[in-house]
């Protein structure tokens, strides 16, 4: 129970800023596979299955709760002062995640290089999305049925991003000039100030819809083509090194692009770190339950 919690608490820090996405959390602390198939089967499962996803999740969500809502609270006003500290500290995590999973997946990626395709189109896609910014289409915007349905295409984007281990759906958000409206939103609506409601509402729609016809789609490529797919993650999450790097580009008052003169080696360390601190947590919990 304490694990869960905490896995989710550590998912929503990771899903609350551009960089690294809540799936790669859940995939160096080992619960990926029962995360996607959660969200799979709370709306396709059995009548058991069901209850099962139910009871994980509910668990998971009340960890992200609490992460969220730390994380907005903080983020609205010190994000854009520490963009470069916080893009170190990701690249750490991402650099060290990525020989963890590939020591977790060996079995499934030594000697089957043939998929290695994926791997690019992975990393393709994700600097392809890091390089479109669409801030510009909802600046100045309020309330419009245009916008509400360019915010819900957002939240299913965001959602399978997320659930994806690579670019993180905060990423997505940013590339549509969304990021700093619904953090903003978040903690506005934290505050009891609701002004913003109509923007989350829409996202949070957006969300649900994803969960329910992308989520089953990702369970079976992770069980059919779970090579590729494991391929296709990884060049994600390279991918995903780009679009850290560019991330102060896209914000709402850009800033150049992060350079070795703004690289923070200590929160670089900060970033490595953590990830082996979940992996060691991870496998001592592994030796509790098995012993």
């Amino acid at each position: 129970m304490i694990y869960t919690l905490f896995s989710g608490f550590c998912m929503a820090l990771a899903d609350s800023v551009p960089g690294v996405s809540g799936g790669t959390i859940a995939f160096v602390m080992g619960f990926y596979d029962k995360f996607i198939t959660s969200l799979a089967d709370l709306f396709h499962g059995t009548k058991q299955e069901k209850l099962n996803a139910l009871i994980f999740l509910v668990k998971l969500g009340m960890g992200w709760i609490v992460g969220m809502s730390l994380a907005v609270t903080i983020l609205a006003g010190a994000f854009t002062t520490g963009i470069y500290k916080v893009s170190s500290l990701f690249l750490g995590f991402v650099i060290a995640s990525i020989p963890l999973i590939l020591g977790e997946e060996r079995e499934n990626i030594s000697g089957r290089y043939s998929n290695i395709f994926w791997l690019f189109v992975g990393a393709a896609a994700v600097v392809l999305l890091s390089t479109l910014n669409f801030s510009a289409a909802v600046h100045g915007l309020g309330f419009t049925v245009l916008t509400c349905l360019y915010v819900f295409i957002a939240g299913v984007l965001a959602i399978s991003a997320m659930a994806l281990p690579g670019i993180s759906g905060s990423t997505l958000l940013m590339t549509f000039g969304l990021y700093i409206p619904v953090i903003t939103g978040l903690k506005d609506a934290l505050n009891m100030n609701f002004r913003s409601l109509w923007l989350l509402a829409a996202l949070a729609a957006g969300v649900i819809v994803g969960v329910i016809f992308v989520m089953r789609g990702i369970k079976n490529l992770m069980i059919r083509h779970r090579t590729s797919t494991l391929f296709a993650v990884l060049g994600m999450m390279t991918g995903s090194l780009y679009a850290i790097v560019i991330g102060p580009t896209t914000l709402a008052s850009p800033r150049p692009m992060m350079g070795l003169s703004d690289f923070d080696l200590v929160f670089f360390i900060v970033g490595c770190a953590l990830v082996l601190g979940l992996a060691a947590t991870k496998k001592w919990l592994k030796g509790k339950t098995e012993a």
